[in-house]
């Protein structure tokens, strides 16, 4: 028998493995420099609404009064995480510090979820730079995720964190510590005096933890913090909030050269309000009859929507942006192009000739339905679009819960048969600024339902809208128990439809262009250069060591 030792296989480790190891040595960074590496503009685009993705479930768990880091907050956001996909974060939110080294392929995902975060962070920082309230909006998210992610590690990765980032923090000794110690007692709150007396404590000048000093989380003596190591992270958290704001301010001083790309200014500029969510593909066996509108329009449609509809009807006009926004909405639901040009010609004919409106009018219908001009399907709004859009006097285009002021949202809300508490209700989120909370609640009432719903898009409203009254008609008939709720059942014609609204809010921009004429100024409007050519610029790198922010 043959008693030689055998060699161990050795595990090739990749140039380009080794070199993320030296780049992103912690799930958890500071984001002090910009990113050195050339990347493709697809994947520009890719991290950037990766990153955005994450920063919403971070808002919509905060819309939903959910205790910052509670384990029911804690809890929402990993279901979501996982319910959308996003691994990546995941893992940086739930594993600490480090994976451990010798599982490489475990290791070698966390290195790549590592860049992914640590890129995502500065792409979004040129798109958040331009405006205070979208500097206030990125901040609170960012440093959400960041505590997230930091509140995952255990004392030696904190440690580890401390050294990688130069922080000259150190535990106080026995004897200071012995020194403080019934201060230190009165002031941890839910520990035992033995749990108290294990943990490391910290003293720092009270201006860095304010907050903890406005909640009473720390010992104050002498101008200085004792703060214990479960709170540490609001000291390092003010170290975030430094880099941040200071990178948004030189994000800021470049933006007018970054924008000179025109790739990037469109990507950049219409990132905050582009659709994140599910895509809701509309079947080619879709078909909602425009003879059911009028009653869709009072069980089923977002208030946005049906004031949009009741307005139409009322007036026999809407405005080019209300008519964008309810055009596409009525596609995303089922209207065939046959339908959508027969409905709006028996409405707008109601005062004016049928010649103008085939003239200027119609063509903008086909062009919504990838017809004419430049045959893109083009996105029913989302709801973070419809809020964002510049409402003239006159228009009922955008958001009610936002553009209408209390009095006159309240006369809509009776108007629609609520009650006077719901009334209230439904007001008081809107006048909070939870536009989205307001429209759930509504949702609610009208529907007479506890079911909770998240509301991100009009048109996952209506589907959302009839599925519950599927459930409802099959309940009654079925003598037997009911039946569980298929995700796309529908009832009547609708009941089997597969639904999706081509969802892309980047593809709104060339809309706006779109003149309220004839054919032959959309046709002019519409001119692109040819698509090789913009194909290829489009793979062309981009460079990251110039954006120093």
């Amino acid at each position: 028998m043959d008693f030689r030792r055998k060699s161990k296989a050795r595990v090739e480790r990749k140039p380009e493995y080794e070199n993320l190891e030296q780049k992103y040595k912690h799930n958890v960074l500071l984001y002090r420099m910009p990113p050195t590496e050339d990347i493709k503009i697809h994947e520009f685009e890719d991290l950037a609404l990766e990153r955005l993705k994450v920063l919403r479930i971070l808002e919509q768990a905060q819309a939903k009064s959910l205790r910052f880091l509670s384990d029911d907050w804690k809890e929402y956001v990993h279901d979501e995480l996982s319910r959308e996909g996003l691994k990546g974060y995941l893992r940086l939110c739930t594993n600490g510090g480090n994976t451990a080294a010798n599982n490489a392929s475990k290791h070698e995902f966390e290195l790549q979820a590592r860049r992914r975060d640590y890129i995502s962070h500065f792409i979004l920082r040129l798109a958040y730079c331009r405006t205070q309230e979208l500097k206030s909006w990125f901040i609170a998210r960012e440093m959400e995720l960041f505590k997230y992610k930091f509140s995952a590690m255990t004392p030696a990765e904190i440690k580890q964190f401390l050294d990688l980032h130069n922080l000259n923090y150190v535990p106080l000794s026995a004897e200071q510590k012995n020194a403080v110690k019934d201060g230190l007692i009165e002031s941890t709150v839910g520990q035992s005096v033995a749990k108290i007396e294990m943990l490391d404590f910290y003293k720092v000048p009270f201006t860095q933890v304010l907050d903890l000093v406005r909640s009473r989380r720390c010992y104050l003596k002498d101008g200085q913090a004792y703060v214990n190591t479960h709170d540490f992270i609001s000291i390092v958290g003010t170290k975030q909030l430094e880099e941040i704001e200071h990178g948004l301010k030189s994000a800021q001083r470049l933006i007018r050269e970054v924008e000179t790309d025109e790739r990037l200014f469109t990507l950049l500029k219409s990132l905050h309000t582009s659709y994140t969510g599910k895509d809701y593909t509309v079947g080619k066996d879709v078909k909602v009859p425009i003879e059911s509108i009028d009653q869709l329009s009072k069980k089923s449609f977002p208030l946005c929507m049906r004031l949009c509809h009741e307005h139409l009807r009322t007036n026999h006009h809407l405005k080019y942006d209300g008519r964008m926004q309810y055009g596409l909405f009525l596609k995303g639901i089922g209207v065939t192009l046959e339908d959508a040009i027969r409905f709006w010609r028996e409405e707008l004919t109601k005062k004016m000739d049928p010649e103008k409106f085939a003239k200027s009018y119609q063509y903008n219908i086909e062009h919504n339905y990838g017809k004419k001009g430049s045959l893109k399907d083009y996105a029913p709004y989302s709801c973070a679009k419809v809020i964002q859009e510049n409402v003239v006097q006159g228009s009922v285009n955008g958001c009610p819960f936002k553009y209408y002021d209390q009095s006159t949202l309240k006369q809509k809300l009776a108007a629609a048969g609520l009650g006077t508490a719901h009334i209230q209700d439904v007001a008081g989120l809107a006048a909070k600024h939870h536009y989205q909370l307001a429209c759930a609640k509504y949702f609610q009432v009208t529907h007479d339902t506890n079911v909770e719903v998240a509301i991100n898009h009009p048109n996952h409203y209506y589907l959302q809208s009839q599925e519950l009254m599927g459930n409802r008609v099959e309940k009654k008939s079925h003598a037997g128990p009911p039946r569980k709720s298929t995700k796309g059942n529908v009832s009547g014609s609708q009941s089997t439809q597969d639904y999706s609204v081509y969802m892309n809010a980047d593809d709104d921009d060339e809309l706006w262009n779109i003149a309220d004429d004839t054919q032959k100024t959309f046709e002019s409007s519409t001119q692109k250069p040819a698509a090789k050519s913009t194909d290829i610029a489009w793979e062309d790198d981009l460079d990251l060591t110039a954006i120093d922010c």
